[in-house]
């Protein structure tokens, strides 16, 4: 039997490798943190796709679009309003056509393109790719118009290859949309709301019927609510149900989640409007940023903001003071038995957030740098740590400051003792990296820290924690791009990039060869800077890295640009990997000729390679290595006496510096 055994590991406490290949371990973040107003996930690998698929209901014109689509070649547009689920209608119309992991030895990609970004690569669609293409956030016509330049040369690409694209079309813009363009859009209707939140709440088994979901108000909210806002409160509903502190029966548990929806931006108005002491508004923002926290913790971090934005003292003790829980008490803040405190009424946390990042504006720097330095405190478990992270970004992003995030994850990265990973700075760029708009921001300022120079060990070891983990999964010809930056650095954190970048080329075929391609250009256009290129190359073309059938051209190209360098050690390990590989599996033959014919013309290459051997035969002492051997000394026997043959027709010519050697 071939297939192998499979183990399913429920709920885990800790790091689990299921398979064969090395394991990463960064301590960071769940996958329903994406799931967050807000922040919209630009991941659509397919762990998320079937999720969306099990929740997502077709609009009006969606068949049309499949129909069209279903062609190789072929480019569809999609028109339709904002909030109508145009994006999550654009990915199920590619998830649609199909299986794609595994579909074959090169795998199909399934990727998001720039709107406007220069990707430092070409696109090269291979047949059956599917790509998927966001305009949906342009609103200037000279941006647009660059996009639809663009656009013209991807859907070129596109056809030519055989693959399928679909594009989502700013709304607003029709007057600016080209000719071209025309019959290949098709127009979505908006879904039934109610039809979206009951499939939603049926896939989170909510116990409910028909009758539960007949209120005025709820089909008024089903009715006018964008698509993200009824999953949205169908999350809260789930939230209300988990807890067990809002009610016992789904009545009560929609009721609260409405509410939440509805009504918590007014509240926190008016209770703002009544709280005018910055102690107390300030204990209401760190209890916001650090709800389910201890409650001693957040009475550091209030403390620490409160110095932050510089509120003096009062002049007396804390004893003559009002007490904390009587403040908390006044400010509508409950302790658990616990001694872990939050708001009394759903999602009122997240509206308080909300509240100050768009009335404060001035405030912004001086709560970057509280969080800075608040997300560290004693008490927290790394989960209330990267809460406190994700609150901070979603609101950060969602005022237009990705800087202020990215900051900070440079901050803790440099601050990082040891060989650890901050989970911090990991969420950070993770949370970045995966928000519709400011997604591409972060990919470019990645791209341009990794080129910089020096970065700390604990920043390299985020970034590749982030491009492995979160880029690697939307954009893996970028993230190894990235990654090859820091493999080529110095140290044990530049070693683990490298770990991390071989591990996401072999992946699938055709990341192989783009890094194979890669990697030889860096080092036959750097011959003074190439050692780092080329150790790495050699790593790559290691028996063990290659995949399975091997890839003969591309191999051929890599060897040949080893063995173009100085003979070095770093042979040894990549010509004796590969007898090994030929000694177990005799199906790996035709390495011994490929690896000869590329060092063909060398002759010091070819005695490098004999000499290698020969140890090697030494130390394999079996009847299987001897052959190997003897087998690789005839094809470099055969290369030698081809030169020596040619050389004699063409007359004695001067011997090259590895001859002279």
């Amino acid at each position: 039997m071939n297939e192998q055994d499979r183990v399913t590991v429920n709920d885990p406490r800790g790091p689990v490798n299921n398979g064969a290949g090395h394991q990463y371990v960064f301590y960071g973040i769940g996958a329903d943190w994406m799931i967050r107003k807000g922040v919209e996930s630009l991941r659509i690998v397919r762990e998320d796709r079937v999720r969306l698929a099990d929740r997502f209901v077709p609009p009006l014109g969606y068949r049309v679009a499949a129909d069209r689509l279903e062609k190789p070649g072929s480019v569809v547009l999609l028109e339709a309003p904002p909030g109508s689920g145009r994006r999550a209608a654009a990915i199920m119309l590619l998830h649609g056509l199909g299986e794609d992991e595994g579909a074959d030895e090169e795998g199909v990609r399934f990727e998001e393109l720039s709107a406007t970004d220069k990707d430092e690569g070409p696109l090269a669609p291979g047949e059956g790719d599917r790509f998927l293409l966001d305009l949906s956030a342009i609103a200037d016509e000279e941006v647009y118009g660059r996009a639809q330049r663009l656009l013209a040369m991807r859907r070129t690409q596109v056809q030519e290859a055989g693959a399928h694209m679909v594009v989502v079309l700013p709304s607003g813009m029709k007057h600016a949309y080209s000719p071209e363009l025309e019959p290949h859009t098709v127009t979505l209707g908006r879904p039934r709301g109610i039809a979206v939140i009951t499939r939603y709440l049926r896939m989170d088994r909510m116990p409910f019927g028909p009758a539960d979901l007949g209120s005025a108000d709820l089909r008024h909210l089903c009715d006018r609510s964008p698509m993200r806002e009824l999953a949205r409160l169908a999350s809260l509903v789930r939230t209300a149900r988990d807890r067990g502190r809002f009610g016992a029966d789904f009545a009560g548990w929609l009721d609260q989640a409405m509410h939440a929806v509805s009504d918590r931006a007014g509240e926190v108005g008016q209770q703002m409007a009544a709280v005018r002491t910055a102690p107390e508004r300030a204990l209401l923002l760190a209890t916001a940023m650090f709800e389910e926290a201890p409650s001693d913790t957040v009475y550091e971090a209030w403390h620490g903001l409160m110095r932050t934005v510089r509120h003096e003292e009062e002049a007396t003790t804390e004893l003559a003071r009002m007490d904390f829980g009587a403040r908390l008490t006044t400010l509508g803040i409950e302790r658990d038995p616990d001694e872990r405190l939050r708001f009394g009424r759903l999602a009122y946390a997240d509206a308080v957030r909300t509240y100050f990042w768009a009335n404060f504006p001035g405030t912004r720097d001086d709560l970057r740098d509280w969080i800075g330095h608040a997300a560290g405190l004693r008490g927290l478990t790394t989960d209330d740590r990267v809460n406190v992270v994700v609150r901070f970004g979603e609101r950060s992003l969602a005022v237009g400051r990705p800087d202020h995030l990215f900051d900070l994850a440079v901050r803790w990265a440099d601050g990082a003792t040891g060989t650890s990973c901050d989970p911090r700075a990991v969420a950070a760029l993770e949370l970045g990296l995966s928000h519709e708009r400011f997604g591409g921001w972060f990919r470019r300022r990645i791209y341009e820290c990794v080129r910089s120079d020096p970065l700390s060990d604990g920043l390299v070891r985020v970034l590749t924690a982030a491009c492995l983990q979160s880029l690697g999964a939307t954009h893996p010809d970028q993230a190894m791009v990235r990654l090859h930056y820091l493999a080529v650095r110095k140290g044990q954190a530049a070693h683990e990039a490298g770990e991390a970048l071989l591990d996401l080329a072999g992946r699938d075929r055709r990341s192989y060869r783009l890094l194979i391609d890669r990697v030889r250009n860096r080092t036959l256009r750097e011959p003074r800077g190439a050692e780092p290129h080329l150790r790495l190359l050699t790593e790559l073309l290691r028996s063990d890295r290659a995949p399975n059938p091997p890839s003969w051209p591309d191999l051929f190209l890599g060897w040949e640009t080893v063995f173009s360098q100085p003979p070095t050690e770093l042979w040894n390990p990549l010509v004796s990997s590969w007898l090994s590989a030929v000694a177990s599996d005799s199906t790996r033959e035709l390495a011994l000729g490929v690896m000869v014919g590329a060092a063909r013309g060398r002759p010091g290459a070819l005695h490098r390679l004999y000499a290698i051997a020969c140890h090697w035969a030494g130390q394999a002492g079996h009847p299987p290595g001897a052959a190997v051997a003897a087998l690789f000394w005839q094809h470099i026997d055969q290369a030698q006496y081809a030169r020596t043959a040619s050389a004699d027709r063409a007359g004695t010519g001067p011997r090259t510096t590895e001859e002279a050697r």
